[in-house]
């Protein structure tokens, strides 16, 4: 199973990289500095939120990821700062991001629909430790010299919302790395994510928000995550998701006080290659932290 399991890895990482490189949830909804940074103090709080995400549970290198995101309103909250972390694991390579970011909320009309422009800055690091990996010639150049890169990204975000709506375009790191320590063939890809969701509250019980994430790299297919959730008497979210390219899942969160939600969500592979694991779990735990003058008057949708 291990070999099995890093022979898919290399081929992954060996085809220069195309597909998807950015780490992703299927809890998108909870966490939106991760990709967006114009969505850095929308909130009208300050917002601290923990993503864990183990992939494959069962295969031994399996992928698995952390995020932390935090960001609060500023100067009459017409400014919105943050920051976010990101970590994430595969195989031999690893992973780390750290983003600070600073958007601009305008108020478009009386109904407080608002446009946040957002820019983000910080570094990314990428390396590969082959150390841990069976092959069939150990002296093999390719596999012996483990090495770390880290390099600067800037990245820019729209966030278009209110309280029932919103919709975001992003391209969270601009510019296009090389990551390859020997031929300069592989490079970090530049990301496209285009999201929206809308919330229709049906009546004291029971409210609907469809959403959607989309996510496209220049060399890679278009993945579109489509999710379905129903808000249970304002404190309980049950949903459903499907990815485009590979799995199905479904996801739940409570909300235990007015400051504090937890979430869980889980994936099932829809590729019959891949039932040979227990599936991917994500935990999300989410602060919105007020003062006694800006105390919440209704659940925030986004």
């Amino acid at each position: 199973m291990r070999r099995t399991f890093i022979t898919v890895i290399l081929c992954l990482i060996g085809s220069s990289l195309f597909a998807q490189q950015d780490a992703q949830t299927s809890m998108y909804f909870f966490n939106p500095l991760q990709y967006n940074p114009g969505y850095a103090g929308s909130r009208d709080a300050l917002n601290i939120t923990g993503v864990s995400r183990a992939q494959w549970i069962g295969w031994d290198g399996a992928p698995n990821s952390q995020f932390l995101s935090i960001h609060a309103p500023v100067v009459r909250q017409n400014l919105g700062v943050g920051a976010n972390i990101a970590y994430d694991k595969i195989g031999s390579r690893s992973g780390f991001n750290a983003m600070v970011n600073v958007a601009y909320h305008m108020r478009l009309n009386k109904d407080d629909m608002r446009l946040s422009l957002g820019l983000s800055g910080g570094i990314q690091q990428y390396g590969y430790n082959f150390s841990g990996l069976v092959v069939t010639d150990p002296n093999d150049p390719s596999y012996t010299n483990s090495f770390t890169q880290t390099k600067a990204n800037f990245g820019f975000g729209a966030y278009l919302y209110a309280k029932k709506f919103y919709a975001g375009l992003s391209v969270p790191r601009l510019i296009k790395r090389s990551i390859d320590n020997n031929s300069g063939n592989s490079y970090l890809q530049r990301h496209l994510y285009l999201t929206g969701g809308y919330v229709f509250e049906l009546n004291s019980v029971l409210d609907l928000k469809p959403s959607v994430l989309i996510k496209y790299t220049g060399s890679g297919p278009l993945i579109a995550d489509l999710n379905m959730s129903a808000h249970l008497y304002k404190k309980i979210w049950v949903g459903a998701l499907y990815r485009t390219t590979d799995c199905a899942g479904v996801n739940a969160s409570y909300q235990l006080t007015n400051y504090c939600m937890v979430g869980y969500a889980f994936d099932f592979p829809l590729n019959g290659k891949m039932l040979n694991q227990w599936g991917t779990h994500e935990f999300v735990l989410s602060f919105d932290i007020r003062g006694k003058n800006n105390a919440i008057q209704s659940p925030r949708y986004f």
